[in-house]
Formats: C-alpha cells, structure tokens, sequence
C-alpha cells in the first residue's frame, strides 16, 4: 500500500489544486468500524466528524454492509426510467417524516444537486429567480447552489442564476445585535428582513433558504423560534421556505429529528443529503405534491434513487429510528457540552461553544476574546489528529471547530474524545499564552 506521502504527490498531480486537504501531512483513511478508522499507514483514530457528517449510524454496519451486498448481488443500477421499489419504499417513509404535508420526494446524488432541485421548484412556480438566504450560509459547491451561499470562502464566482438577497443569519456571537436580549435579538433580524424585501427586491421572491444550523459556517446556532418568525414575514409575500436539513436532519441535534422543528416552522421543502445513505451518494428534496409536480418539462435522475443506494439507505433508516439514536445523540452531546462549555470561561482562545445533539461548534479567538483565530484552528485540528482524534474545522474565519460523530457514539467515546479535545484546547491556550 502507498504511504501517505506518495499518495499525496499522486493527488497533486491528478487532481485540482483548490480541492481542500486536511492537516500539514495529509492522511488517506481505509478502513473504519463503529466510531473509529484507520489510515494507509496503520494509525488508529477515533473519529469526531463522520467525513463532514455523512457517516451518521457508524462505519461498516453490519445491517447496513449485509444490505448492499445483498442488493449488489441482484442488481447495481437502474435508472428511474423503470420502477425502482427500494426508492418507492425509501420515498415513502422520508415523506412520512419529513412533517410536510402530501409528501413526494425525488432523490439526488449530493446536497447541491438537493438544493438545486428545490430552488428549480420553487423559482417554477413563482416565476421569479429572486431568492433570500442567510449571511454565512453554504448550499453546496454546484453553479446555483455557490450563487446563494452567504460565505465568500465557498463562492468563487459572482455569477449566478439568481438575484440573491443576504439576511442576518442569527448568530448570537458575532451579530451586530447581539448584545440585545433574546427578543429584541430576533426582533431585529425580522426588521431586517422587512427592510432586505423592500429595498433590495422586487417584491415577487421565490423562496428564502436557510440552515437551521449552519454547518461549513461553524455550526452557528439562531435562537429557536427565530426562523418561525421570519416566515411569518415571508408567508405576506408568498415566499416558500427551503429548509436545508443536509447536516441537520435524522436525529442528529437530539432534541428534534429536523432541524427546522426547533424553530416554530412549517417549511414548503425539504432537502436532505449525509447521513442518510451512511457514505453512500443518497440526498433528495421532500415537497407536496401541487409543488413537486409544479415541473413542467421532462425530466429523470441517472443516479438518484439507485437500488444500491436506496437498498443501503433503508437499512440504515431502519436501523436509526429502531435503535432510537436521536436520543443517543442528546444524551452524548448534553455530556459533552456540559465539559466544553466551562472552557469559554476558562481559556482565552475559545471565544464561544455552541450546538446541539451531536453538532458542536467551538469558536476559537484573539485574547479579546472577539477577534477570529483561524492558526489557533489549525494547531488544534493538527494536535488532535496527532493524539488520535479526527474533528472538523469551519466557520467564516476559519476558526471554528466542528465536532460531529456518529450517532452510535459510546459513553466511553465520548468520554475519551471530549477528554482529548479539552487536553488540546488547554495546551494550545498555554502556548498561545506564552
């Protein structure tokens, strides 16, 4: 097997410069079980960010792997041409979950391809290519999708299909508002959404699309309600409400199994990507039926809805809601949380610890305790990795920790990986110190 520097001057060679790699001394990972993986050079880790949330349930199940070996022995693809009853089935219970009413569901390979359906709806049936969405948000990495994020990192490009219009985001860290209480926190953000329509539109918006947790963003967490109270706004205009549950749905902030019902809304759509196929290409848009069928031109999905992946994603659904994980993912992150959040009080570089469930931002700062660290990022990202765990980094300034495991997260795990991150806080913070 190559090792990790070989590997690395292969990908320099083969593939784009702007495709991101971790750490100083990048590693390829090749195997996994549960919550822990292995690289091409035999190091062992205990993982805390599931390949950007996508590794929900755990690496090689059991339920899962005897799922699509099985279908694999019958059939790999068909398109959706033909009738594909893994995908009818998936489809009718992700549209039973969703809580939207008279449910369909199209199935996609990625998140963008999900956000892109949804935005292909929603501008079909309004006529109009105006769309709302918050500041900091991502939407994926596709022409449309980079047009309406709100994080300057992830968008290389000012063109787009649409005309975009950038909202407050409900950050109560680095707000403009945020010394304001709760209510006048978010009564200010519906000010400022009223004040975006009447000055920056012209009126016939399409939709507004928002993360109820911004992941790329640095897992920023907006007062529950919040989003309720925008849609408020939105429902005088006609504007639909795209809930972008890529990295929030299945269960995984604990306290809900979507995002969006943390926030008093009732979304038009739905798209989903991650953590349902487990690792396997599954994502898809959930609407009702009048907005679904709204498309008035043919249309297919090569990949979406393949019998591999909807065999694959099934089991992993079944195995979610059987062995109830949601309220695993409460109850570890609670623990969790409870030992990280006295840090914003103990070291100066962690300027904010924010979440829910299994989705733990942790937000690192200047000595005033405002200004971003993005380096204080890095060192800690590099020294976690050195000591056997893998966590994620973020946030508009690159200086946000993101720690996200798989659901099936043991007591023990959590124990040990929460321990391991605070020893790396508390080193980076003397050495910063010093």
């Amino acid at each position: 097997m190559s090792t990790h520097a070989e590997l690395l001057a292969r990908h320099r060679r083969a593939l784009p410069d702007w495709l991101a790699l971790y750490y100083k001394d990048p590693i390829a990972l090749v195997d996994g079980e549960g919550r822990h993986v292995i690289d091409a050079e035999g190091r062992r880790y205990l993982d805390f960010f599931g390949g950007i949330l996508t590794t929900m349930t755990a690496y090689s199940l059991p339920e899962v792997v005897d799922a699509i070996r099985e279908q694999a022995g019958k059939m790999v693809h068909t398109s959706t041409l033909y009738l594909i009853e893994p995908m009818i089935e998936l489809a009718e219970r992700v549209g039973a979950l969703s809580g939207i009413p008279d449910a369909k569901v199209f199935f996609a390979t990625s998140g963008s391809e999900a956000n892109e359906t949804a935005l292909l709806l929603a501008s079909t049936v309004r006529r109009s290519n105006q769309i709302l969405a918050l500041r900091n948000s991502y939407h994926g990495r596709s022409f449309a999708t980079m047009g309406v994020t709100g994080n300057r990192g992830w968008s290389s490009s000012s063109l787009s299909p649409f005309a975009v219009s950038y909202v407050h985001n409900g950050d109560t860290f680095r707000s403009p508002f945020r010394d304001r209480d709760e209510k006048g926190f978010v009564d200010a953000i519906v000010e400022d959404l009223r004040h975006v329509i009447a000055t920056t539109t012209a009126g016939d918006v399409a939709c507004m699309i928002a993360e109820p947790i911004q992941g790329v963003g640095g897992f920023t967490v907006p007062p529950d309600g919040l989003f309720g109270a925008l849609q408020e706004v939105c429902r005088e205009f006609g504007i639909l409400w795209i809930t972008d549950e890529v990295q929030t749905g299945w269960g995984r902030t604990g306290e809900h199994f979507w995002g969006y019902q943390a926030q008093n809304l009732e979304p038009d759509m739905l798209t989903f990507a991650k953590g349902l196929g487990n690792g396997l290409a599954m994502a898809g848009v959930v609407a009702g039926a009048e907005l679904m069928d709204s498309v008035n031109a043919n249309s297919i999905s090569t990949f979406g809805g393949n019998p591999l992946v909807c065999a694959g994603a099934l089991a992993n659904l079944e195995y979610l809601l059987s062995n109830d994980l949601q309220a695993n993912s409460l109850r570890q992150g609670t623990a969790m949380m409870t030992k990280l959040r006295p840090l914003v009080e103990e070291l100066e570089v962690v300027g904010d610890v924010r979440g829910k469930g299994l989705m733990v931002g942790i937000e690192l700062v200047a000595p005033d305790g405002r200004t971003p660290d993005a380096a204080a990022a890095t060192v800690v990202l590099e020294a976690c990795r050195e000591n056997g765990l893998l966590v994620g980094k973020g946030g508009l300034y690159g200086n946000c920790l993101r720690i996200a495991p798989p659901l099936t997260l043991t007591d023990e795990e959590c124990a040990d990986g929460t321990a391991i991150l605070i020893d790396v806080l508390r080193s980076t913070n003397a050495k910063l110190s010093a």
